[in-house]
C-alpha cells in the first residue's frame, strides 16, 4: 500500500509541475529553492551529504552496503540494494525527461535522483536488517516494527539528502519529495520480485537451495 501511495504522489506532483521552471507555492513554504542558502559551517555538511549521491560517492556507498549484506549472509539483500538503488535512479532519470521541470533555467530537476538513491539504499538495508527481505521473516505481510523501521530509515536518509539538495540550490523541495517517493515505490516492488524469483528457484534467505 505504501508503494502504491508513493507512486501516485510521484505521478501527481509530476503532472502539477510538468514543464515548470520556477518554484511552486509549496516550494516557497520552505525556502527560496533557487538560492544557495547554506552557509558555513553547514555548507560543508551539505556538500558531504551531496557527495553520496554523486557517481563516486554512490558507488562507494553501494559497495559498502553490498559488503554489509554479504557479511550478514544476505546475498539476496545485496541484490536488492544494487537493483533497488539502480532502478530508483533510472526511474528518476526517465521521469526528468518526461516531466521536463527545470531549475536554473536548464537543469532537469524532478524528481531528485540524489534523494532517490540514498533513500533506496537506506530502505533496502532497513528491510534486510529487520529480516523482512533475505531472512527468515520474508513471507507474508510486514509487521508494524518492520514498517516503522523501514519508513524511519527512508525518512531520515531522504530528509538529510533533501536538505542538502535544497540548501545547495540543486533542487526544489517538491523534487526531493518526488525522489523520496520514487524510492518508496521502486524498492518494495524490486524486493517483491526478488522474493518471487527466489521462491520459484527454491532458494532461502541465505542464498542456499532449499531441500
Amino acid at each position: 500500500m505504501t508503494a502504491v501511495i508513493a507512486a501516485a504522489l510521484v505521478a501527481v506532483v509530476g503532472i502539477l509541475y510538468a514543464g515548470h521552471s520556477e518554484p511552486g507555492r509549496v516550494d516557497r513554504w520552505f525556502v527560496d529553492p533557487t538560492d544557495d542558502t547554506v552557509r558555513a559551517p553547514w555548507r560543508g555538511v551539505a556538500l558531504f551529504l551531496d557527495f553520496w549521491g554523486e557517481p563516486a560517492g554512490a558507488a562507494l556507498l553501494g559497495a559498502v552496503a553490498v559488503v554489509v549484506c554479504l557479511v550478514l549472509r544476505r546475498p539476496r539483500g545485496a541484490v536488492l540494494v544494487v537493483a533497488g538503488a539502480a532502478l530508483s535512479v533510472g526511474v528518476t532519470s526517465a521521469l526528468k525527461s518526461v516531466v521536463g521541470r527545470t531549475i536554473h533555467g536548464e537543469f532537469l530537476s524532478y524528481p531528485s535522483g540524489h534523494t532517490a538513491f540514498v533513500t533506496a539504499v537506506a530502505l533496502a538495508l532497513a528491510l534486510i536488517v529487520a529480516g523482512r527481505h533475505g531472512g527468515a521473516r520474508e513471507a507474508g505481510q510486514p509487521g508494524v516494527r518492520v514498517t516503522v523501521l523501514a519508513l524511519g530509515a527512508a525518512l531520515v536518509a531522504g530528509a538529510a539528502m533533501g536538505w542538502a539538495q535544497v540548501g545547495l540550490g540543486a533542487h526544489y523541495p517538491t523534487d526531493v519529495l518526488g525522489g523520496w517517493c520514487t524510492a518508496l515505490a521502486v524498492v518494495p516492488a524490486v524486493a517483491w520480485l526478488i522474493d518471487r524469483v527466489a521462491a520459484r528457484a527454491g532458494v532461502n534467505g541465505g542464498g542456499e537451495e532449499r531441500r
